[in-house]
């Protein structure tokens, strides 16, 4: 698909995440969990599916005819930033056939000295069809992403860098901000946990939004409710 035809697949929908780390109940090293959710919501009606690591990309494109967000989450040295830090990891998601590759765009330090600019020019001049999402946390970051070519942009980082850390709650203002001065496909993801803060993002204006914990991770949502009896 190109990115015409992505956008118009995805415009207006929920985009599911899937996900499960190492040292997670639900992690498997051979997968074969995350596949079974990502079908429990296509079935649903999700229009897409965000994943990490390429054992879960691959299962949830073979039992799914979802499009595909991927990304994988390694830390490297020097590098403030894990999402999709390094072309090594570009080059496994463009292999595995993601159907966009989703990178920290973010303004923190790079191990390689690169601008995160300069990153994604390298990326564009080596992959001349890939379509990219910029994970952000600022609406300056989602500015300098489409300026810096970037084909979707989501707020995923707020609240997640240094500078937002304060920013513990989903942010609908963030959104109507991002999309008064960005043409790029906008994508709310990051601290939605129940359906009323999925309606104020697309009521803010967000194109599709992601909803990955509130789903997906029991551990975090069994937390979730023990914390409000306690």
């Amino acid at each position: 698909m190109n990115k015409e035809e992505l956008f118009n697949r995805l415009k207006g929908g929920l985009i599911v995440s899937c996900q499960a780390l190492e040292g997670e109940p639900l992690y498997k090293k051979e997968g074969g969990v995350m596949s079974l959710m990502a079908k429990a919501a296509e079935l649903a009606g999700a229009k897409g599916i965000r994943a990490q690591g390429i054992v879960d990309i691959k299962q949830i494109k073979a039992q799914t005819t979802l499009p595909v967000i991927g990304i994988i989450k390694k830390s490297y040295p020097g590098y403030d930033s894990y999402i999709t830090a390094t072309m090594r990891e570009v080059d496994e998601l463009a292999a595995a056939k993601a159907d966009i590759i989703a990178l920290d765009c973010t303004m923190r330090k790079r191990g390689d000295n690169k601008t995160i600019n300069e990153f994604i020019k390298e990326i564009k001049d080596k992959y001349k069809d890939i379509i990219l999402m910029a994970d952000i946390s600022t609406l300056e970051e989602a500015i300098n992403a489409e300026k810096a070519g970037v084909d979707f942009v989501g707020t995923t980082m707020n609240g997640y860098t240094e500078y937002t850390k304060n920013e513990k709650e989903f942010n609908p203002n963030l959104i109507k901000q991002i999309k008064e001065n960005v043409k790029i496909p906008l994508i709310a993801e990051g601290k939605i946990h129940c359906p009323h803060q999925l309606k104020s993002a697309f009521d803010a204006g967000c194109d599709m939004a992601v909803v990955g914990g509130a789903i997906t991770r029991p551990l975090e949502i069994t937390k979730r409710f023990l914390k409000a009896i306690k």
